[in-house]
C-alpha cells in the first residue's frame, strides 16, 4: 500500500519551505497549521469534502491566522503539484510483477490536490497511468474518510480482499503510519526514495530497481 504525494511524488514540504522562505514566513508554518486541530481543521475538512475549495481557502486563512500568520487556502494549494518520482514507479512495477496487490492510499481533494485539478498536459498523463498500476485506490475526498483514522485503512484491506497483517504500508507522515502499524501493518516512513526502497526490498526480498 503506497501513499501518494510524498512517496510516488515528491514531498510538497519541500515546496511550502520554499513559499516561506520567499515570503519571510518562520519554516514549517504551513505544517504547524495543518496540525493544529488535525482532524478538524480546514485541511481535514477539505480532504473529506466536507467544504469545497472556495471555503477551503477561508478557512484555511482563519486558521492561520489563529497563529499570527497570513496564508491563505488557495496559495497552499498551488504549492501541492509533486514531481513523479520515477525510481519509486519503477519499485512500484516491480512489486506488481513479483504477483503482489498494490494500493493506492491517498488524502486528496476535490479542486485542489495535485491528482483531482490539474491541467491536462503530459503530467496528467503520467498521473493517469501511474494510478491505473494499481489494484485499488482509495481517496480520502470519496470515501469521506482520511488518513489517520482507522477507517480508511480498513477499506483498503476490505478492496483488496487482505488482512492488515499481510500488508505493507509506505507513507511519509508518522502520523499515517502509528493507526497502520497498531492494526498490523508493517510500515515504512519514506525519508526519501533511496531509503523507502531499500526498506521495502529487505521486507519483501525483492530486487526492486
Amino acid at each position: 500500500m503506497w501513499d501518494f504525494g510524498g512517496v510516488i511524488l515528491s514531498s510538497p514540504f519541500e515546496a511550502f519551505n520554499r513559499f516561506e522562505a520567499e515570503r519571510g514566513i518562520p519554516l514549517d508554518s504551513i505544517r504547524r497549521v495543518n496540525s493544529t486541530n488535525p482532524h478538524d481543521n480546514a485541511w481535514a475538512r477539505f480532504e473529506r469534502s466536507d467544504i469545497g475549495a472556495a471555503e477551503f481557502d477561508d478557512e484555511f486563512a482563519r486558521d492561520a491566522a489563529a497563529l499570527g500568520l497570513d496564508i491563505r487556502g488557495s496559495q497552499v494549494l498551488a504549492l501541492l503539484r509533486g514531481d513523479v518520482r520515477p525510481t519509486m514507479v519503477r519499485a512500484l512495477d516491480r512489486v506488481r510483477e513479483a504477483g503482489f496487490l498494490t494500493a493506492c492510499l491517498t488524502n486528496n481533494m476535490v479542486g485542489g490536490d495535485g491528482r483531482a485539478d490539474r491541467p491536462a498536459d503530459e503530467r496528467e498523463l503520467a498521473m493517469n497511468e501511474i494510478m491505473a498500476r494499481f489494484d485499488a485506490v482509495v481517496e480520502s475526498s470519496k470515501v469521506g474518510v482520511r488518513k489517520p483514522e482507522p477507517r480508511f485503512y480498513e477499506i483498503a484491506c476490505e478492496l483488496l480482499g487482505v488482512s492488515a497483517t499481510e500488508c505493507v504500508f509506505l507513507d511519509d507522515l508518522g502520523i499515517n503510519l502509528k493507526p497502520a502499524a497498531l492494526m498490523g501493518m508493517t510500515t515504512i516512513k519514506v525519508v526519501s526514495a533511496e531509503q523507502a526502497i531499500e526498506d521495502l526490498e529487505t521486507i519483501l526480498g525483492l530486487n526492486l530497481r
